[in-house]
């Protein structure tokens, strides 16, 4: 028999996925504030966090440490400019009406990843896996062709989010470690562009009496932020070490779920006929590639379980 889950890193993963599929309507409470702004202040505030959790868990020194890891300086520099454009073009997208579509983005997401192993690492697909890459095509295709304009928030989200993970695999670096190496990179230009912003009247930091509306409570809400950022990846960070990775790839589709609705029943983004025809495509993609990754984690356990009662 296989052990049980471990219920820390289950419900750890779970409440990570949960928090990031909510977050639309968090950053909808900041929508009078500049994109970029939001952007920056959680680049900024998530930096602080995380370097003080770093600092207790490896020392005042980890920052260098994870530096001197082999291509950890170039390739932290290349994530830390992909996690922050992606970052703000999701911030930027939520705001301007489009969260339905950023969430087509992170559907997408997982299968994209299977194409970037194809062709940057050499790996091979199964016939299901191949069928489910060409489904999905045919949902995005549908998307361009039918609902009249072309997916390019969803397809940046996936290709900026993809690229960022498929580089720190080639890196190996813990991931709450990297962030904070990442976010390191980001802090001056963000808080060169956060007092830049502020001096000309939109930052949003602090009030401006042409912009009475911003106050504490959204300085407040720009400082949360950060912290809404840095505490679910670091309760994810543990949970991936607890539980299978088959069990983490099928609970990632709780996040974008939970975009999709928030953009639908919350925001009033529409989601008619066409549209839902194309996510059905990606839907049925997503079954597919999902339920044979099941299928062979269950073959390997048996195969294991075999093996171990010899």
């Amino acid at each position: 028999m296989s052990p049980p889950l471990d219920r820390r890193g289950l419900w750890g993963a779970i409440g990570a996925y949960v928090a990031w599929g909510l977050m639309p309507l968090y950053w909808h409470l900041l929508k009078i504030v500049p994109s970029l702004q939001i952007m920056l202040h959680r680049v900024v505030w998530s930096a602080l966090l995380v370097a003080i959790w770093l600092g207790f868990k490896y020392g005042r020194h980890w920052f260098r440490d994870t530096l001197n890891l082999p291509r950890a300086r170039w390739m932290l520099a290349i994530t830390g400019v992909l996690i922050a454009f992606n970052w703000g073009l999701y911030i930027w997208a939520v705001n301007a009406g489009h969260v339905v579509e950023s969430s087509l983005g992170y559907f997408i997401n997982p299968l994209l990843n299977v194409v970037l192993g194809v062709v940057v690492l050499n790996e091979r697909l199964s016939r299901m896996q191949w069928t489910s890459v060409a489904i999905a095509t045919v949902g995005v295709l549908w998307l361009t062709f039918n609902y009249g304009s072309f997916p390019w928030i969803a397809l940046a989200l996936a290709v900026s989010f993809g690229l960022y993970g498929l580089i720190r695999k080639l890196v190996d670096v813990p991931p709450v470690r990297g962030l904070g190496a990442e976010s390191v990179y980001l802090v001056l230009p963000a808080l060169v562009l956060i007092f830049w912003g502020e001096s000309h009247g939109s930052g949003g930091f602090v009030a401006h009496g042409d912009t009475p509306a911003w106050g504490w409570h959204i300085s407040a809400l720009l400082i949360f932020g950060g912290v809404l950022t840095a505490l679910p990846l670091i309760g994810f960070a543990d949970a991936v070490r607890r539980i299978p990775f088959n069990v983490v790839g099928l609970l990632q589709y709780i996040a974008p779920s939970l975009q999709l609705a928030c953009g639908v029943f919350f925001l009033g983004e529409s989601f008619g006929r066409e549209r839902a025809i194309g996510f059905g495509f990606i839907w049925l993609a997503l079954l597919l590639f999902a339920g044979e990754g099941l299928w062979r984690a269950r073959l390997r356990r048996i195969e294991s379980e075999a093996v171990s009662d010899r």
